[in-house]
């Protein structure tokens, strides 16, 4: 009799074991699952009128290394190039790179009279200080003409460059650029 009640002591014992134990295993298992669920994002600032009217352009310029236009990407306010994009991305060629390895393709002091398009071709009438570049240099002229083209034929409008000083055509530009065209 004894031993029956050892046993059945111990077998109540392990019955309550095994119930608690299946019970603390199902909540931990339920603290998980909760830590699991995937919450809302909310971002700490909203995104400002001024973040949404911004986009990227690039802007190429003659590595000083290489002597090889690279491209260089530039923030801008839509603002300021959605009525005349040609002479917003102009001047910013003008005033130069802000990367430390590129440097300016366009000579100083430099102005952009006007820009206008002609059909899928943008003119750009500059003032007569973009012949000061260093005219024994011909990768420098190319490198000139290329800057102006690649970037604005990134605008889906734009396929040729042409390029006027004080309104007309010189030696030195005397042509229609593509970014097709070997110069």
């Amino acid at each position: 009799m004894k031993n029956k009640k050892i046993v059945i002591i111990f077998t109540s014992l392990l019955i309550v074991i095994l119930i608690g134990g299946y019970f603390v295993i199902k909540y931990v298992k339920g603290k998980k699952e909760e830590e699991n669920i995937t919450e809302e994002y909310i971002p700490q600032e909203e995104i400002s009128e001024e973040q949404l009217r911004q986009t990227i352009v690039s802007l190429y310029f003659e590595s000083k290394e290489t002597k090889e236009l690279t491209p260089e990407a530039r923030l801008v306010d839509i603002k300021e190039i959605i009525n005349n994009p040609y002479d917003k991305l102009v001047q910013l060629l003008i005033e130069g790179p802000k990367n430390d390895k590129n440097e300016r393709i366009i000579p100083e002091n430099t102005k952009i009279n006007k820009s206008y398009m002609d059909d899928d071709c943008v003119v750009l009438d500059f003032s007569e200080e973009i012949l000061n570049y260093n005219k024994d240099d011909k990768n420098l002229k190319n490198n000139l003409i290329n800057s102006l083209v690649n970037t604005l034929t990134q605008l889906t409008e734009v396929n040729k460059v042409k390029i006027l000083i004080n309104g007309n055509e010189t030696e030195d530009f005397n042509e229609a650029y593509t970014t097709n065209k070997q110069l």
